[in-house]
């Protein structure tokens, strides 16, 4: 499984690392759903969250990811690799850790004592009570946060040697602190004391996802010491390639941070909401997406050589990737589509959390879906500029969607809303399709840039429409379902919903005659027999 090559088996392990974390991200947030709802304190809390996680988006696994990796990888994969490499390799990465440690110690200062410009920058809407107490929340969480710019640190190293479980499955932590938090003390404080208690979870979980990584990087760098000397090529290059890519990892974040301050002056509720409809977007977008451009990234950047040499290897890995990225990511869509309300209050309804809450976060859903194939497989084309050490191209693109996704954004969540005659909450729903419909844009631009340097590559039509066919046959299968188990208790409905979705897409998948529905029935079968 750690071998080169076995692209597929470290998807999986990067996928059963997320998946853990993701299925304990959803019950943090059922759980913050059953003590905080979509009150004004979810609101502060998911707001003041966003504010120092700027530094983690900014300068962690994005950012690392775009120019560590891609310099160290091809360290540790060069031909005929000795010593000399291997040292150079570990001084390389105890350098950029070194680096890392002392920009996020300065940034985390500045941004505690700036808090309050920051409030007014990413949530002017709140006011009064609630700006106060976000502004407390985000001084709380900044040094977390730093924390975990380093855990993406030690994610890069262990990526880099094939090691993809630990650091994929290491936020388990930060959500069992968080739940630990709320559970500990949801039924006996107020809202705002508990955001805040929650909020001192988060740095707890954040010390703990970075402490249970470094045991096993330190195994593979040797000691860790600070050198701060910039002198060699291999730092220079990381140095490079760094700034495109915190650059490129700064609007996408700026995109994410418009989406809140317009959400931020629509009703209450519209921020929490938007934030529970992230969580579910994101598990098939992580599961699926991520894990597997997380996993071909060390591969594709381990290949040497000319442009020419490199664009057959290239070609291949983006081609089998995307099929597989595709056999997942379009059915999920469809399921959110068709089935969004069930899956919402499967997870979340409870406490405070009611039904026409659910309603509210799947409208939500359902916008954002709309980009959920074209932001996965351009995430594929971003890694395969990586792996060229080109993150100024994605930068570019990057910076034409935001610019897309706040133009419309505001057009529909406000102008076009109020023009139908829709009640202000329904705002809500113009901010999540105007970010799908940008990241088409975004994915378009990727795909025709890469291919004029390395030849075609992409999904055939072919392969589109029978997985699109084999998801809209469980749809159906599942809606009708859901119309006759409506009345049951989510848990039951939702299960009952989702499982007859799962089961009559792998059907059709098989009578379509999808390879990759074949390959997933083996694997289960010679578990089984084992």
């Amino acid at each position: 499984m750690s071998g080169k090559g076995g692209s597929g088996k470290n998807a999986a392990l990067v996928g059963a690392g997320i998946f853990l974390s993701r299925v304990l991200g959803i019950v943090r947030e059922r759980v913050f759903a059953h003590y905080l709802g979509s009150s004004d304190a979810a609101d502060v809390f998911k707001a003041a969250l966003k504010i120092p996680n700027l530094l983690q988006n900014l300068f962690g696994e994005g950012a690392l990811s775009a120019s560590f990796i891609p310099v160290y990888a091809g360290l540790l994969g060069a031909k005929n690799p000795g010593i000399k490499n291997k040292d150079e390799a570990d001084r390389t990465a105890r350098a950029v850790g070194s680096i890392l440690a002392v920009v996020m110690a300065l940034l985390v200062l500045a941004g505690i004592l700036a808090t309050p410009l920051l409030i007014s920058l990413i949530a002017p809407g709140f006011t009064g009570e609630k700006r106060d107490a976000t502004i407390g929340l985000v001084r709380i969480l900044f040094p977390g946060v730093g924390i975990l710019v380093l855990s993406a640190w030690c994610l890069g190293v262990l990526n880099s040697h094939r090691k993809f479980f630990i650091p994929y499955a290491a936020p388990v932590l930060w959500n069992l602190a968080i739940i630990g938090a709320l559970a500990g003390f949801g039924g006996r404080m107020q809202s705002y004391p508990l955001a805040e208690i929650a909020a001192w979870g988060a740095v707890a979980g954040s010390m703990l996802q970075f402490g249970v990584q470094l045991p096993f990087v330190l195994r593979l760098i040797g000691r860790f010491r600070f050198e701060l000397n910039i002198s060699s090529k291999h730092i220079r290059a990381v140095i490079k390639n760094f700034i495109p890519g915190v650059a490129t990892r700064g609007v996408n974040q700026i995109s994410g941070y418009i989406d809140t301050i317009l959400a931020s002056f629509l009703p209450a509720g519209a921020v929490a909401a938007m934030s529970y409809a992230q969580t579910i977007y994101l598990l098939p977008v992580s599961l699926f997406g991520m894990s597997i451009a997380n996993a071909e990234l060390p591969e594709m950047a381990s290949h040497t050589g000319t442009l020419e040499t490199v664009a057959g290897p290239l070609r291949e890995r983006l081609d089998k990737a995307m099929r597989r990225v595709a056999f997942f990511i379009i059915p999920s869509a469809v399921a959110f589509l068709a089935l969004g309300d069930s899956i919402v209050n499967l997870l979340f309804q409870t406490g405070k959390f009611t039904r026409a809450d659910g309603l509210y976060v799947w409208m939500a859903l359902a916008g954002a879906t709309i980009g959920m194939l074209a932001a996965t497989l351009g995430r594929l084309y971003m890694s395969a500029f990586w792996a060229l050490r080109d993150t100024r191209t994605p930068f570019r693109f990057a910076a034409l969607r935001v610019a897309l996704t706040a133009g419309m954004g505001w057009l529909l969540a406000f102008p076009v809303t109020a023009w139908l005659g829709l009640p202000a909450r329904a705002g809500l729903i113009g901010l999540t399709v105007s970010s799908g419909i940008a990241a088409w844009v975004e994915f378009s631009l990727l795909r025709s840039a890469l291919n004029r340097r390395i030849g075609r590559t992409g999904l055939s039509a072919a392969v589109l429409v029978r997985l699109s066919g084999a998801a809209l046959c469980a749809a159906a299968a599942a809606f009708a379902l859901k119309q006759w188990v409506q009345d049951m208790p989510p848990l039951v409905s939702g299960v009952g919903v989702l499982a007859l979705f799962g089961a009559v897409y792998f059907a059709a998948a098989l009578a379509l005659r999808m390879p990759e529905a074949a390959q997933i029935i083996g694997a289960i079968r010679s578990r089984v027999r084992r």
